[in-house]
């Protein structure tokens, strides 16, 4: 089972997360613990594979990739290897989508996809799927269906949809 799914920037700020375990009940917590685990890996060089390292009864995975940091955490009976494999697949998935270009800029700018990466990945702890095609293949084509109904749009397609429409009458 899987705790929890973080991608932080370089300085230990969230840029995407998911907790599946009410183990840090509160944002406080959530943070003190991005913060703590952000400190504790911070001197390491995990940019060419993943490292793992046992903090607070918990295992953690993680790379780094530019100046995004890749964490995923289990608990201290979990198997290190599922670990790694879900943290290979979520940061493959993520290169894919945004391209090769791995950074905090465009990682916002696709933090939609990112999170749809991450649904795919875990659900309520369960690991789903960590291939970084099928995951990647799976958030392309959701993204890519502009003709579906605004209902079932994310917030940012249906924005793009709405601008795109606005950008076409004012320009009649």
């Amino acid at each position: 089972m899987v705790k929890n799914v973080l991608l932080l920037d370089s300085e230990g700020r969230r840029v995407a997360v998911k907790y599946y375990t009410d183990e840090w009940p509160t944002y406080s917590a959530k943070l003190a613990f991005e913060r703590s685990i952000s400190c504790k890996t911070q001197k390491t060089n995990a940019r060419t594979e993943a490292e793992i390292v046992m903090f607070d009864d918990n295992v953690v995975v993680y790379k780094f990739i530019q100046d995004l940091h890749f964490f995923v955490t289990g608990g201290d009976c979990e198997n290190e290897l599922a670990l790694a494999t879900v943290l290979q697949g979520f940061s493959d998935a993520v290169t894919l989508l945004l391209r090769g270009n791995v950074d905090h800029g465009e990682a916002l700018e696709n933090l939609d996809a990112i999170f749809l990466c991450l649904d795919e990945i875990v659900d309520a702890g369960m690991i789903l799927e960590t291939v970084g095609n099928m995951i990647a293949g799976k958030v392309a084509t959701h993204n890519l269906d502009d003709g579906a109904p605004l209902s079932e749009q994310t917030i940012t397609q249906a924005l793009a949809t709405a601008r795109e429409h606005l950008t076409r009458s004012l320009l009649r």
